[in-house]
């Protein structure tokens, strides 16, 4: 287990070491001046070059590359034209845009899309796995045409489209539920599930589909194996024969694909945070790609790429757990 885990560690520096270095080639090549951005229009060229200065991009890509990655480790210092302000580590740098050290920008909406991926997730793999459970052993029914026919139609609509039946149904129409917003956990729990409420269900009902139909697979697949039907010939009940064996081995793919979309839901829920105004992650993105602030987008898709490699290597244990053929190595 020791060398598993510090073969993923390995694996997860390499992968944030190759995301931040393709994040700089790219934004170095698009369009568009940071240090004019950071200025504002009206700033004469003397301006310009002054707080090209301060913010070190008048140093060679590669420079300020090694001092990016030297402000992880030990922090770094920034000069904001009349002082000096000190980003400790872990230092993903300070906003062009507002001036802000960029981790602790982070950490204000971390919580949010954290809240909303692992609600969402837990709602959806419910209603998923749920759905593909009673479709493969309903197989050839009624049952399980009409799951079938759900699970297309809830993959086929846009999950703002569903965001926005649903806030009109139930905010505006019956006013059953509060307008989504998001409030601390810790702070009020009650008020933090009823404002995530709908985002979930949202999400949950665009995802749940694919794993539905991935359950479901892997079900009939598990079923259809030599030792399931050695034990049913034994005579086991088909409800033990379903819950601890079969499903066990059918949530393996299940998991895998769970990992991959908890972590990138942390960088890609922008659909879902503009609808419902949540200021989380995803919307911070694309806010910062528009106005080419190249610190706070390295910075969110590191976190993201950390989120991904972490939830992956997460995934792994979990399959041995799930699966007791497999061998961690």
């Amino acid at each position: 287990m020791s060398g598993y885990v510090l073969r993923r560690l390995a694996g997860m520096v390499a992968v944030l070491l190759v995301l931040s270095v393709v994040i700089y080639a790219a934004f170095y090549i698009a369009p568009g001046d940071p240090a004019q951005i950071a200025c504002g229009l009206k700033c004469s060229p003397a301006q310009v070059a002054q707080v090209r200065e301060q913010l070190g991009l008048a140093d060679p890509v590669y420079v300020q590359y090694a001092h990016f990655l030297g402000g992880i480790v030990a922090g770094r210092d920034f000069s904001t034209g009349t002082a000096v302000m000190h980003c400790h580590a872990p230092c993903l740098g300070i906003s062009y845009r507002s001036g802000e050290q960029v981790t602790s920008m982070i950490l204000q909406r971390l919580p949010v899309t954290g809240s909303l991926a692992l609600g969402g997730m837990v709602l959806w793999l419910l209603l998923g796995v749920g759905t593909g459970l009673l479709s493969a052993l309903r197989r050839g029914r009624p049952t399980e045409r009409a799951l079938t026919g759900l699970t297309m139609a809830g993959n086929a609509v846009p999950v703002f489209v569903i965001g926005l039946v649903l806030l009109i149904v139930f905010c505006s129409t019956l006013q059953w539920l509060p307008f989504p917003s998001y409030v601390p956990l810790t702070s009020d729990p009650q008020a933090w599930f009823w404002g995530l409420l709908l985002p979930w269900v949202s999400l949950a009902v665009v995802e749940s589909a694919k794993y539905a139909r991935l359950t479901r697979s892997s079900m009939l697949e598990t079923l259809a194996e030599d030792h399931i039907r050695t034990f049913r010939a034994y005579g086991v009940s088909e409800r033990r024969l379903v819950t601890r064996h079969a499903l066990r081995a059918a949530l393996t793919p299940v998991i895998a694909l769970s990992a991959l979309d908890l972590g990138t839901m942390f960088g890609s829920a922008v659909l879902t945070e503009s609808l419902f105004g949540l200021p989380g992650l995803g919307k911070m993105l694309v806010s910062s790609v528009a106005v080419v602030d190249l610190p706070v987008v390295v910075g969110v898709v590191m976190v993201t790429g950390f989120c991904v490699v972490l939830a992956n290597a997460a995934a792994d244990v979990l399959y041995a757990v799930a699966d007791r053929r497999v061998v961690l190595s």
